[in-house]
């Protein structure tokens, strides 16, 4: 009993801790400027791969024979596919006009596990001219490891009677890393725009009578190895688009019968009704409830992509009326114009 009338003490203290807040929670959405700013006047891109298979091929045991010769073509072929991803995601955008896939260009260094060092650019603009392109995609380098990981257990296997029996078997686990790195190449101002490295794991198991079929025994590796490399090019591809995001911000609903109302017309969805109360309060007899009418307007000022007069709404609320939680609103209010000025020159184009 003692147990319970705590918890159900604890419990109403909770419930009250939420009845009494002064603030309530809104979300709105926003668009963040790319991570990745291409100039605006680039209009076609090319891809190149120059990355290679790792040529590690030290042979301990059957198993990791099987290992470093598959890894030769997994690594080939998921090097293509993170070039495949990579465009198909870039074409999605609707940013360029052309993005290309140049293959045979025997003269670039290929890359093995780490950055390599830069394409010459003499090299990059050649490249460039002679397939009409803008700026030049390279995937660096490109390498799946795979750790093994062995031990004895028991396996169910048929017998001459179909009945399953346990003998005594292997049982591997895989644990498959697979890293890229890509750079993007502007000849024109002959400057690296950005440089990625990014990365995924994925585990598997299998069970067999020896190492071999264990090894087999291991369904889907390789395509989810192919499908993984696929989403890392294309999710690189998506830092050149600005994204669409959703921030949370809140209110002040406590302190008048005005901030009181304005939060159920703002519940409601009425954000212009609810504003009109806030700038009622800003002449309020309390320096306090000022302050917080104050800051909610800015927030209203945000809310109708009114950034600047947010900042001055939000800087009033701080320094007339001491509200500290304007400062640090102040500070991410200045951020969102800087974004906005970012975004406004990428979409410009």
């Amino acid at each position: 009993m003692r147990n319970i009338a705590s918890k159900l003490l604890m419990t109403t203290a909770f419930f009250s801790i939420i009845a009494c807040s002064s603030t309530n929670r809104m979300t709105m959405g926003i668009t963040q400027p790319a991570q990745v700013a291409i100039p605006n006047d680039v209009a076609s891109v090319g891809i190149v791969d120059r990355s290679s298979a790792s040529e590690n091929n030290k042979v301990l045991d059957d198993i990791d024979k099987i290992l470093s010769l598959e890894g030769l073509n997994l690594d080939k072929e998921g090097a293509k596919n993170a070039v495949s991803g990579l465009k198909y995601e870039l074409e999605r955008g609707n940013r360029f006009d052309a993005v290309k896939i140049i293959e045979n260009q025997k003269d670039i260094e290929k890359g093995l596990r780490v950055f390599p060092s830069e394409i010459s650019w003499d090299i990059v603009d050649r490249i460039c001219k002679e397939n009409s392109v803008d700026v030049l995609f390279s995937l660096e380098f490109y390498d799946t490891d795979t750790a093994a990981n062995y031990e004895l257990t028991t396996v169910k296997i048929p017998n001459n009677l179909g009945i399953e029996a346990n003998v005594p078997g292997h049982r591997i686990e895989l644990n498959t890393a697979v890293k890229n790195g890509w750079r993007i190449y502007d000849p024109v101002n002959r400057r690296i725009i950005d440089e990625y490295v990014s990365s995924n794991s994925m585990y598997s198991t299998g069970e067999g009578i020896n190492p071999v079929k264990a090894f087999e025994a291991v369904v889907g590796r390789k395509e989810a190895v192919l499908s993984a490399s696929s989403k890392l090019g294309a999710n690189y591809a998506l830092f050149t688009r600005p994204e669409n995001i959703r921030i949370a911000r809140d209110y002040y609903i406590k302190g008048s019968d005005n901030l009181e109302i304005a939060d159920r017309r703002a519940k409601a969805g009425d954000w212009d009704g609810a504003a009109e109360l806030w700038n009622a309060d800003l002449t309020h007899a309390k320096s306090k409830i000022a302050g917080r009418a104050y800051y909610n307007m800015a927030i209203s000022n945000e809310i109708n992509g009114n950034l600047n007069a947010a900042i001055d709404f939000a800087t009033k609320a701080y320094t007339e009326y001491e509200n500290k939680d304007a400062l640090r609103y102040i500070n991410i209010l200045k951020r969102r114009v800087v974004n906005q000025q970012e975004l406004n020159r990428q979409l410009s184009r």
